[in-house]
């Protein structure tokens, strides 16, 4: 489903047909001390070739008009007409066509953190999970001319992404031999990067990662889960301590037949480890009795 979805984006991306380019564009520290001759020239001549003077002044101010201003972690997308001629990406002062529209980007690297979403995991046990997308925008064309908004772009197409992720694994394994949400997260979290990135690239954007921030079961049946997660940790516990206990009673049986130390015979062995199972996975101290007769009475 979200790869078709994402084949759909990219397919109405593709009608747009445009990229980045970079457009040609002239030093800042030419073109002022031109536009600036130009109106010195002008308001000199004004008086004495009113014509020429005004041509001066007109054409100074243009090129006052075409000097723009780049700061670090921007871009400027440059369109004549409705027409792309391509991106500024060189910071400082440069001068492009005074005519042409100057649209500026930023290509900061940027997060959004998505709102906590309740959804229903693969086992159809509600959940919240929320996650944040650290991204950036490497290409401005597209980011400007491909989607509506693409701040907004990106936080949809991330919240969607982390709802389906949601919901095709489940938020706990229960021992079975699948990835889970809890126990799986860094390996869930890299497919998530994957899928956002896939989302949001059509809209020349870059994810640089992403991160689970919130995962939980619903309040509704946040009691019982914890129950049932408190139930198989007490039952894991008790099994390992059976598989310990019954280890030592093998060791012990073994190693008092090889140094002969004393000859049981298959009832007393039984009742041998009985005790010693009992001593060793009880819960609390036992108490032992001392047999002060003989091994049979």
């Amino acid at each position: 489903m979200s790869g078709t979805a994402s084949n759909n984006v990219r397919a109405a991306v593709d009608e747009v047909a445009v990229s980045e380019s970079s457009v040609p564009t002239v030093s800042g520290a030419v073109a002022l001390p031109a536009a600036l001759a130009l109106i010195a020239g002008g308001a000199a001549l004004i008086a004495f070739v009113p014509p020429l003077g005004a041509v001066l002044l007109v054409a100074g101010a243009l090129a006052l008009s075409g000097l723009t201003a780049v700061a670090p972690g921007q871009a400027r997308v440059v369109s004549l007409f409705g027409r792309y001629l391509g991106t500024v990406r060189t910071n400082g002062l440069r001068w492009v066509n005074p005519f042409a529209k100057r649209q500026r980007v930023s290509t900061r690297i940027r997060n959004h953190e998505t709102a906590t979403l309740k959804v229903n995991d693969a086992d159809g046990n509600p959940i919240e999970m929320a996650a944040v997308v650290v991204w950036q925008v490497s290409d401005t064309a597209k980011a400007v001319y491909a989607v509506e908004d693409v701040v907004r772009f990106v936080a949809t197409q991330a919240e969607t992404a982390v709802r389906h992720i949601a919901g095709i694994y489940p938020y706990d394994a229960r021992g079975q031999e699948r990835l889970s949400l809890r126990e799986n997260a860094e390996e869930i979290t890299s497919r998530m990067s994957a899928e956002i990135a896939d989302r949001v690239s059509a809209a020349g954007v870059r994810v640089v990662e992403s991160r689970i921030t919130r995962l939980s079961y619903a309040p509704e049946i946040a009691p019982a889960m914890l129950r049932r997660q408190q139930a198989e940790a007490v039952v894991d516990a008790r099994r390992r301590l059976v598989e310990g206990a019954v280890g030592m009673v093998r060791l012990a049986l073994e190693q008092l037949t090889e140094e002969r130390l004393v000859d049981l015979d298959e009832e007393r062995k039984a009742a041998m480890v009985s005790n010693l199972l009992v001593v060793l996975c009880s819960e609390s101290a036992t108490q032992p009795v001392v047999n002060t007769g003989t091994l049979y009475q």
